[in-house]
């Protein structure tokens, strides 16, 4: 086996003996780079903010440092990690009791939905050093007096960008709330979106900010030039690349809002699962649309440049120009949309004869040329469309109904229902919420809601 290079050896970070050896005994001799980058700053007492995707090691870069500060002979609640589903949680603690289990008498308990409180009351009763549960239910056990976080030394928020997808925002909030403001807080998040960014200017000290990935670079996109003409229509070229690529979250540019629509309506009489966003959409129409595309139940979504403004959607897996936008500027800002948070995208520019000025004047501007790229076989167009991944539920209640996220997660992974893994964002107005499933078990999730109470309540609830 090879050996470790000294740097990025478990061995030189000041960790106590047991936790080395046990490292040791599971074949953790290297560290991941997560790992490399945090867990010197986390054993340094720094708050962290640590971009990473699954499997990056954060777990145990954040587990180690809890570890390895705990005071096995006070049993009181002295590390809190919040998750944002009950599978996480489980895994979390499931390492967590792993790293530490060369240390004697370290109690680890989880909080989440889908067990009684009565009997979690119970556990608790007889100590926790280490609480892992999910936003809601913590959130719960506050407010009943059943969890004091007084004595609290470290806050971790796991997968934070999937905690804010799912609503948790104000359970979050009433958490932080309770914890002592002298504490040591981290924060693992596979996106860096401004709601994080957003929360950690607002609860953390000076975070030290380490990232494995790249966010966005050039290197990330791969652009291409398409020339139509009288052989292959504008819109035949679109269905070529769509086919080709398959592409699971499109945003397809137009210049005009009537271009907007005819484009959508052809592509969703082929079979296309697509959207339109334009100037003239009602505010609740705006709203559906935007929840739809962002938690990938509408694979495309068709736009002129003003109504996606302002969008914040990460990783983008495909932006199309329809046509070539008049400003240099605008291009460059609808390609930057595409290969973000440390993944790969594709930018397609479709462009005439007539529009050839406006390539040479894009070549100009970035300094480079850009080649132009054969066609897609027509062969493309005999391949069946294809859908997302997820399928939206609307639920005919909201704020104001004082619905939360923590609500509708319990009720769809409650007895006989779905796990949370299948649930994707959880997004509540005032008046109404949806929730992203997989798109396989959505008639069951439909059911499920249906069938039972939210808040002590039957809400209407149908699939978009």
């Amino acid at each position: 086996m090879d050996q470790p290079n000294n740097e990025t050896s478990f061995s030189s970070l000041k960790l106590q003996r047991a936790l080395i050896e046990n490292l040791t005994s599971l074949g953790y001799l290297e560290m991941t780079p997560i790992q490399a980058a945090s867990l010197p700053h986390i054993l340094a007492g720094t708050d962290v903010i640590g971009q990473g995707k699954t499997g990056s090691g954060k777990t145990a870069a954040f587990s180690l440092g809890l570890l390895e500060q705990l005071d096995v002979n006070s049993f009181q609640v002295q590390s809190l990690v919040l998750c944002p589903t009950r599978e996480l949680a489980e895994q979390v603690a499931k390492e967590v009791r792993r790293l530490a289990r060369a240390v004697q008498n370290i109690r680890v308990l989880t909080l989440c939905g889908g067990v009684p409180y009565k009997t979690q009351t119970g556990s608790m009763e007889r100590g926790a050093h280490i609480i892992v549960g999910t936003p809601g239910r913590v959130e719960e056990h506050l407010r009943r007096g059943t969890l004091e976080l007084k004595h609290l030394k470290m806050l971790v928020l796991d997968e934070a960008d999937r905690m804010f997808d799912m609503g948790f925002q104000s359970s979050l909030d009433a958490v932080i709330e309770g914890a002592p403001k002298q504490r040591q807080t981290l924060l693992f998040s596979a996106t860096y979106p401004a709601e994080i960014k957003a929360i950690a200017k607002r609860v953390m000290v000076k975070p030290i900010v380490v990232q494995v990935d790249a966010t966005h670079d050039s290197a990330s996109i791969q652009q291409y030039l398409y020339k139509v003409g009288e052989s292959a229509s504008r819109f035949t070229v679109l269905r070529l690349l769509l086919l080709k690529h398959r592409p699971g979250s499109t945003l397809v540019f137009c210049n005009t809002k009537k271009e907007t629509q005819e484009v959508a309506e052809s592509l969703a009489a082929l079979g296309f699962s697509v959207l339109a966003l334009h100037g003239d959409l009602e505010q609740k129409d705006r709203e559906r649309v935007l929840v739809q595309f962002s938690n990938k139940s509408v694979s495309i979504l068709v736009a002129t440049d003003v109504a996606a403004r302002g969008l914040d959607i990460d990783a983008l897996d495909a932006v199309i120009n329809y046509h070539v936008a008049n400003d240099l500027e605008v291009h460059i800002h609808r390609v930057g949309r595409t290969g973000r948070a440390g993944s790969s995208g594709i930018a397609c520019t479709l462009y005439s004869e007539k529009e050839q000025y406006k390539i040479e004047r894009l070549e100009a501007y970035l300094k480079q040329s850009i080649n132009s790229e054969p066609l897609p076989p027509q062969s493309f167009l005999d391949k069946p469309t294809y859908q997302p991944p997820m399928a939206t539920l609307q639920i005919g209640g909201g704020k104001k109904q004082k619905l939360r996220a923590s609500d509708i997660l319990g009720a769809l992974t409650g007895e006989k229902g779905i796990v949370g893994e299948q649930v994707g964002k959880i997004q509540i107005f005032d008046q109404r919420a949806y929730v992203a499933v997989n798109r396989g078990v959505a008639n069951h999730a439909v059911s499920k809601l249906s069938e039972g109470k939210l808040k002590g309540r039957s809400f209407r609830v149908w699939l978009m």
